[in-house]
């Protein structure tokens, strides 16, 4: 890390493994990060103990946890414990379509708030591990949906119509899951803190969307992933 501290910059946590290594890149550039973690009604409370952890383990001396009940919206396995979270797919077919893990306008949301506090903070950027790559089809995680924020920033806040625009920062957004964990491992993201899977547990699921990603991403960057499985998909490989 850098001696000279440079610029904030408003870093979204959600306790996985993506947002991990944007954040310990993040770090790694000399940013002052203010990591911003969102309680939003998920479906367990694994991954706000994992971003506390990983929060603490890179010293972030700001980290803040926001509860926006999404639930009441509804319409997510991710949000609505009746709807059953997808296991065992194909891995080819992850991506395809939108699946019903997709929660309507989450990152809409996140950013909304996120381009507030780094305008009310001076933070300078906002950073997000969105991924298009090797990811679960969500339309919210596309390159032309940030372009399109980045335009939201520079024409919805003081600070853009003035010139000082919030520049939103995607720097996994092209990045297949095994350069992800390659990148983080060069970066002693501690993957065992990091939990990836839809569902709570004692021990990962191994067989929703998620698992199977972070599992064949793993296995490609030729890494063991630390994390206790119930189960590991045939389909993803051993990790």
């Amino acid at each position: 890390m850098s001696e000279t501290m440079v610029d904030a910059a408003v870093v979204l946590v959600s306790g996985g493994m993506d947002s991990a290594t944007a954040l310990a890149m993040t770090i790694k550039e000399g940013h002052r990060v203010i990591a911003l973690t969102f309680d939003y009604g998920q479906r367990h409370r694994r991954e706000l103990d994992a971003a506390a952890s990983i929060a603490k383990h890179f010293r972030v001396a700001d980290h803040r946890i926001v509860g926006i009940d999404l639930s009441a919206i509804g319409g997510s396995a991710l949000t609505d414990e009746r709807i059953r979270v997808p296991e065992q797919r194909r891995i080819e077919e992850i991506g395809r379509g939108i699946p019903i893990t997709y929660v309507p306008a989450r990152n809409t949301i996140f950013l909304s708030y996120a381009i507030g506090l780094a305008e009310a903070t001076a933070a300078k950027s906002i950073v997000i591990a969105a991924n298009q790559v090797d990811y679960s089809g969500y339309p919210d995680c596309r390159p032309e949906f940030y372009k399109a924020f980045q335009e939201v920033a520079r024409l919805g806040t003081k600070r853009g119509v003035e010139g000082d625009v919030i520049e939103i920062r995607t720097p996994l957004i092209r990045m297949s899951k095994a350069d992800i964990v390659r990148r983080g491992d060069e970066l002693g993201v501690p993957w065992e803190l990091t939990w990836s899977c839809y569902l709570g547990g004692v021990k990962a699921c191994g067989v929703c969307d998620s698992c199977q990603l972070r599992l064949k991403g793993f296995r490609e960057a030729g890494v063991q992933d630390p994390l206790p499985y119930a189960t590991r998909s045939k389909r993803a490989g051993k990790g």
